[in-house]
């Protein structure tokens, strides 16, 4: 990482995740303090515990719920004083899914696929941005998705959810590049984790371990876009060239 974040706290959001485990070890090698944010603090704390353990690692944790946006007022300041200083860099590891034809019937679910993927992520990283540009300095990542590339019948919500957060995270990094402050867009291909559990059509399959180890790397070299694992960047492109009098009869 750049001169001026080493030792800084980093914040991970949606802590407990497999994915999010992966990144939170890897910048825990790094040495970097970490706060922890999750819903389920307690299994939370028991991430921190064995990070303090294997790694020596300064963890501690704070409740985070992504969709009760009016607590994310003041939780920049929470986390710094969690770690009694200044922070280096947020990442944003939560997401939420549910069946898609289940929210085409019911709009409630519609609603929280958008609300946990993209409204309660811009509430949050809006705090940060505006943290990290009054310093100068830091770093933001997010996880928004291959999903997101193009809209599919299978996953539309989701997908449009994603796509709302790349373009927002886009922005974000046109705003803040004059400040030294990097964004990084992570898209996951398909990772064994809960939310893809059961889900038909998965292939190349990646371990969260390796994805997340993946882009912690990413991050730390402060890239714009990363694919996870590399290659869905040239499958992405593929699916996007395929023409929209073609794509809409294929059934994806």
């Amino acid at each position: 990482m750049g001169t001026g974040t080493e030792q800084l706290g980093v914040v991970i959001l949606g802590a407990t995740s497999a994915i999010a485990r992966a990144i939170a070890r890897r910048f825990a090698v790094e040495g970097y303090p970490i706060v922890l944010a999750a819903r389920d603090v307690e299994e939370a704390e028991l991430i921190a515990a064995d990070l303090r353990v294997r790694h020596e690692a300064k963890a501690s944790v704070l409740p985070f719920d992504a969709f009760d946006t009016a607590s994310h007022v003041g939780f920049v300041d929470l986390c710094r004083q969690r770690l009694s200083g200044e922070l280096g860099g947020v990442v944003l590891c939560f997401g939420h899914m549910e069946d898609q034809q289940a929210a085409q019937r019911d709009s409630a679910a519609a609603r929280r696929i958008l609300d946990g993927n993209f409204l309660g992520a811009v509430s949050i990283l809006d705090h940060f941005a505006n943290y990290f540009e009054a310093r100068g300095r830091g770093f933001i990542a997010a996880l928004s998705s291959v999903a997101g590339d193009r809209g599919r019948a299978s996953n539309y919500y989701y997908g449009a959810a994603k796509a709302g957060l790349s373009t927002y995270l886009q922005g974000l990094r046109n705003r803040l590049y004059r400040s030294g402050v990097s964004v990084t867009t992570i898209k996951p291909g398909f990772i064994d984790t809960k939310m893809t559990y059961g889900l038909e059509g998965l292939f190349l399959v990646d371990s969260p371990e390796h994805a997340g180890a993946a882009m912690a790397r990413a991050i730390l070299c402060r890239r714009n876009i990363s694919y996870v694992p590399w290659f869905w960047r040239f499958i992405m492109l593929a699916i996007r060239l395929i023409p929209e009098w073609h794509f809409k009869r294929m059934r994806l």
